[in-house]
């Protein structure tokens, strides 16, 4: 297990002052999320992701593959391994359209984000996606006959706000 400063001196990436250099970066070989990215195990995606006949794939250097960089220029999103441990490739298909690509560990490989700090990932294979942002819920359609009165009473109104309630909310994740 590696720290932030360990990952930091490796690379030659920066990360912002408020993170503990010291701490020991966590490893997971489940689903995670750092910022906007997701790393979902490939058989989580069985029948949605799939790496390509044709993939080339490629080895992640120690100074790290950027994966994803933010909205508007923000900071990257990069994939860091020891010397012939990980392989990369973009060569994926993903029915829902949110892969970036898929990473092969041998060992543990690092995620490192300047302001999100160090994620660890275990060994295994594994889909680098996007996060899906949804839409705000459509408004219901006003409707202006003599059957929708009922609105204007007491009892209206709470049901109004009982349905309100009960619509999935959509919280917007900025990098």
């Amino acid at each position: 297990m590696k720290t932030l400063a360990h990952l930091t001196a490796a690379t030659g990436l920066p990360v912002d002052p408020h993170l503990e250099l010291d701490l020991t970066i966590p490893v997971s070989d489940g689903i995670q999320a750092q910022g906007d990215l997701l790393i979902v195990p490939l058989i989580e995606l069985a029948g949605v992701a799939r790496v390509r006949p044709d993939a080339t794939w490629v080895e992640v250097p120690p100074e790290g593959v950027e994966l994803l960089r933010g909205a508007a220029g923000g900071n990257a999103h990069t994939l860091t391994a020891d010397p012939g441990t990980c392989l990369w490739t973009t060569g994926v298909t993903d029915a829902d359209g949110l892969a970036i690509g898929v990473l092969d560990a041998m060992t543990t490989v690092y995620l490192l984000h300047r302001e999100h700090g160090g994620a660890g990932i275990a060994p295994g294979r594994y889909v680098v996606r996007r996060q899906r942002e949804l839409a705000p819920p459509e408004p219901e359609p006003r409707h202006r006959s003599d059957e929708v009165v009922h609105r204007l009473t007491a009892r209206g109104i709470a049901a109004a706000a009982a349905a309100r309630a009960s619509r999935p909310r959509t919280r917007y994740i900025a990098d």
